[in-house]
């Protein structure tokens, strides 16, 4: 089978992990894990799988989750620059939670927010909260991105790293099927070296893309 990586398009892969529900396959150029194409959801099923996500803007938790990504835009630019929350989802909390205090940040998800208006514009700063596992074309997708952001601008993202101690039989974040792929800390060094990005990890789960000024 001609299988290429979808984020750094090497041919390069070998069988990963496969059970009744999930086949994965692993770049061995990035190291990233992807699901074979027979494996990836339908747009209608991608939309009713998040439709049952509780995103609920006003919940203490959700919030608490996205504070490392609202924190670090509070810190670091003003209510003078533009943001973008890049799929944004059923519930933005981290645009609604820079808007209460005073930021300006425009919505865009393929499902929830499909104007594409917002695309039309560039942004001193972009948030992808757990969506860059969902790009079924990451190469696209960060392509696409680091066109949308300004010089000196950055791109805030969270998600799930795969490590090697991880047990990924049992690992939960396999499971969803709208995780069509998963980032090794390899497959975030190289799409930053790629794009020229300067790279920084907030924690190990947030991951912030610097475009040079």
């Amino acid at each position: 089978m001609n299988l290429f990586c979808p984020l750094c398009h090497s041919k390069d892969a070998v069988p990963f992990y496969k059970d009744r529900l999930n086949h994965f396959w692993q770049c061995k150029k990035c190291l990233g894990l992807y699901r074979d194409p027979t494996n990836v959801p339908k747009p209608a099923d991608e939309k009713a799988r998040y439709l049952t996500h509780n995103n609920d803007v006003n919940d203490p938790g959700y919030r608490k989750f996205v504070s490392s990504i609202v924190d670090y835009i509070l810190s670091n630019f003003n209510t003078h620059n533009k943001g973008l929350d890049y799929g944004a989802g059923t519930g933005p909390v981290a645009a609604v939670m820079l808007q209460e205090a005073g930021y300006s940040v425009n919505l865009y998800d393929p499902f929830f927010h499909p104007q594409t208006s917002p695309l039309e514009h560039t942004y001193d700063f972009i948030i992808c909260c757990e969506v860059m596992e969902h790009f079924h074309d990451p190469k696209l997708e960060f392509e696409k991105l680091y066109a949308l952001l300004n010089p000196g601008g950055a791109l805030i993202c969270k998600t799930d790293l795969y490590t090697e101690d991880i047990d990924f039989k049992k690992w939960y974040y396999k499971n969803d099927p709208t995780h069509v792929f998963i980032y090794h800390k390899n497959s975030v060094e190289q799409l930053a070296v790629s794009l020229g990005y300067e790279l920084n990890f907030i924690d190990e789960r947030t991951i912030v893309f610097k475009r040079p000024a």
